[in-house]
C-alpha cells in the first residue's frame, strides 16, 4: 500500500506546485499567501509518504484530498484534478491493501514450505 499511496502523493506534490503557479495570476492573492499555502500542502504531501503506514496516515491523506478539491474555489481546474487524485488515493489504498494481503499470504506459504 505504501508504494501506491506514496506515488499518488508525489503526483499531488507536482500538481499543487503547478496550481500555485496558476493561482499567482489571481490579482486578489499575494504571492506570499499563495506560496505559503502551496508550500505547506506540498510539504504535507511529501511527509505523508513516510506516514502512510502509521496510525492516522491514511486519514491525513484523505484530508489532503479534500483540501485539494476545495482548492478549486481558487483555481477552478482543481475541482477536477482533486477529484482525480481522490479517486487515485482510494484506488491506492484499496489495491495496496490487497497487494499487502497477497504478499503476506505468499510469505506465510513460503515459510510453511521451508519448514516442511
Amino acid at each position: 500500500m505504501r508504494t501506491l499511496c506514496a506515488s499518488t502523493l508525489i503526483g499531488e506534490f507536482f500538481v499543487i506546485g503547478f496550481a500555485g503557479l496558476v493561482a499567482m495570476k489571481d490579482p486578489d492573492l499575494s504571492m506570499g499567501t499563495v506560496w505559503t499555502v502551496c508550500g505547506i500542502a506540498m510539504l504535507v504531501s511529501v511527509l505523508l509518504c513516510g506516514m502512510i503506514t502509521r496510525p492516522g496516515g491514511v486519514q491525513l491523506g484523505w484530508a489532503l484530498q479534500i483540501a485539494l478539491i476545495a482548492s478549486g474555489f481558487i483555481v477552478p481546474i482543481m475541482f477536477f484534478m482533486g477529484a482525480v487524485f481522490a479517486a487515485l488515493w482510494w484506488a491506492s489504498i484499496h489495491f495496496g491493501q490487497k497487494i499487502d494481503e497477497a504478499k503476506a499470504r505468499f510469505a506465510a506459504q513460503a515459510e510453511a514450505e521451508a519448514g516442511a
